[in-house]
């Protein structure tokens, strides 16, 4: 014996349980562009720093070679700043990247990254000439 009360109550959980399971899924997608924004930028940050440390004793440019990286890597360069050593030819450079990117039911969002690279002075080999 069915009781009619219960008619298409199925039909209210599956539609309950759907709905949650398709919540629980955008909220991971959100998640989920926002963590690979952040490894992006994170990781532009470390190649631009790497890239300006490369060019301390070499030239002048070495926050311009940062820019040149960051922009390669889709991001902009939002600041630079390099402490030389006394000789010109070993120091330390720290930068700033920045980007926006969208995020599906948020909107716009801006994700900026930091990183310090250095070049430590050249040193005498022992047993070459002088």
């Amino acid at each position: 014996m069915t009781r009619h009360g219960d008619r298409g109550s199925a039909s209210l959980w599956v539609l309950a349980c759907s709905t949650l399971v398709i919540l629980v899924a955008m909220v991971e997608i959100v998640r989920t562009q926002a963590l690979l924004a952040r490894h992006r930028v994170e990781a532009s940050a470390d190649l631009s720093a790497l890239a300006a440390a490369g060019r301390i004793g070499i030239a002048d440019d070495i926050c311009l070679a940062a820019a040149r990286v960051a922009a390669a890597n889709g991001t902009m360069l939002a600041s630079c700043r390099a402490e030389l050593a006394d000789d010109g030819r070993s120091g330390t450079v720290e930068v700033r990247v920045t980007t926006s990117f969208y995020l599906v039911g948020w909107g716009r969002a801006v994700v900026t990254a930091s990183a310090r690279a250095g070049r430590d002075p050249p040193v005498a080999r022992a047993g070459r000439g002088p």
